[in-house]
C-alpha cells in the first residue's frame, strides 16, 4: 500500500470542510475613536442566506448611541454602523460581543485612536470581551497576531489543498522537507513585501490564481499516474517556491483586512508569519502522523485513489477559479 494513497481520506475531509467553512467565518468589529469622545462603530457579522449570526457588540455603560444604527446585507455578511458618544472616553473600558460564547466563530477587533495608533485583538467563545488600552504592549501584539496567523492557515482550505497535493507528489521525507521550506520562504517574502507596501497586487485576481495553482498540482498527480513525471515531481522545490510567492499575496490580503498596529508593525508581521508557519507545520505533522496510524489499520487501498484525490482537488479548485474570476470580471 502506498502511503500517498491514504491521502484520499484527507482530501475527502477537506472537501467536506470547504462546503461548511462559511459557518466559522470570523466577525469583524472596528471602533474608530475621534475627538471629543466620539466612537464610530462598524460591525460585520457572517450570515447564512438572509439569516444573521446572533452576535451583537455590547458597549460600556458610559457610551450612548447618537446616530440611528444602519444595517445592510452584502457579500454574505451583515454590516452595522452606529456612532456613540462615550463620556470620559473608551480607554480603560471593556467592550464585549454578546452571543459569541454560543458560537464556533471568532471576532477580529480593531480599535483606531485619534493619533493613528491601533489596537488589534481577537475575541473567541471563551474570551468574549476586551479592554481598550492606550498603547498595546508587545506581548499582546505577539499573542494576537500569532493566533491570527495560525488560524488563517488552518481555515484556508485552498492553501491546505495545495500542500496536500504536494504531499501526494513529493517522494521521500528529505525532499518533502526542502519543498515545504521553499514554499515557506517564498510566501514569507511576498507576505512582507505586500504588507509593508513595497508591492501592490489586487486581491481578487490573486485568489483566482491561487485556485489555478491548485489545479496545476492536481494535474501533475494525474500525469505521474500515467507515467509522465511532471515538473513538480522532478523539481518540487521550484514549483513550491514559485507558487509560494503567489500564496504569500493571499496571506497578505488577509493581514491587510485586519491591519497592523503602527507602533509595532515589524513585531506584528513577524508573529503573523510565525503563526502561519506553525499552522502549516501542524497540518503537515497531523497528516503524516495520521498516515502512520492508518497504515496499521487499513490494508488494501485502491491504487487509483491518488488519481481520484487529484480529480477531487481539481474539481473544487476549478469551481473556486470560476467563482473568483466571475467575482471580479
Amino acid at each position: 500500500m502506498s502511503w500517498r494513497s491514504v491521502l484520499l481520506i484527507f482530501i475527502g475531509s477537506l472537501l467536506a470542510a470547504s462546503s461548511n467553512a462559511h459557518e466559522s467565518r470570523p466577525a469583524y468589529l472596528q471602533l474608530t475613536l475621534t475627538e471629543p469622545n466620539s466612537v464610530e462603530m462598524l460591525f460585520k457579522v457572517p450570515a447564512l442566506g438572509d439569516r444573521r449570526f446572533g452576535l451583537y457588540p455590547n458597549m460600556p455603560d458610559n457610551c450612548t448611541a447618537v446616530s440611528p444604527p444602519t444595517s445592510y446585507l452584502i457579500d454574505n455578511a451583515y454590516t452595522d454602523r452606529v456612532t456613540f458618544q462615550c463620556d470620559g472616553g473608551l480607554v480603560g473600558e471593556s467592550v464585549a460581543v454578546d452571543g459569541l460564547a454560543s458560537t464556533l466563530t471568532d471576532v477580529l477587533v480593531r480599535v483606531t485612536r485619534p493619533d493613528g495608533g491601533t489596537q488589534v485583538t481577537r475575541l473567541t467563545p471563551s474570551a468574549t470581551s476586551f479592554v481598550v488600552v492606550a498603547t498595546p504592549n508587545a506581548f499582546a501584539v505577539m499573542k494576537t497576531y500569532l493566533a491570527i496567523g495560525f488560524e488563517h492557515i488552518l481555515s484556508g482550505i485552498d492553501h491546505l489543498l495545495f500542500i496536500l497535493a504536494l504531499l501526494i507528489l513529493v517522494p521521500g521525507m528529505r525532499t518533502l522537507f526542502w519543498t515545504i521550506t521553499a514554499f515557506t520562504a517564498a510566501h514569507s517574502l511576498t507576505l512582507a513585501a505586500a504588507t509593508l507596501g513595497f508591492v501592490h497586487v489586487p486581491q481578487p485576481p490573486v485568489e483566482a490564481a491561487i485556485a489555478l495553482s491548485i489545479i496545476f498540482v492536481a494535474s501533475e498527480i494525474i500525469h505521474v499516474s500515467q507515467g509522465r513525471a511532471g515538473l513538480t515531481q522532478r523539481r518540487p522545490w521550484i514549483v513550491a517556491f514559485t507558487f509560494g510567492l503567489l500564496h504569500g499575496f493571499g496571506f497578505a490580503g488577509a493581514l491587510t483586512e485586519v491591519g497592523l498596529p503602527e507602533q509595532a508593525v515589524p513585531l506584528a508581521l513577524l508573529f503573523f508569519n510565525v503563526g502561519v508557519e506553525l499552522g502549516q507545520l501542524a497540518f503537515v505533522a497531523a497528516v503524516l502522523l495520521s498516515l502512520a496510524l492508518l497504515k496499521r489499520v487499513l490494508r488494501d487501498i485502491p491504487e487509483w485513489s491518488p488519481v481520484a484525490a487529484a480529480y477531487g482537488i481539481g474539481i473544487v479548485a476549478s469551481y473556486w477559479t470560476i467563482e473568483r474570476v466571475v467575482g471580479f470580471w
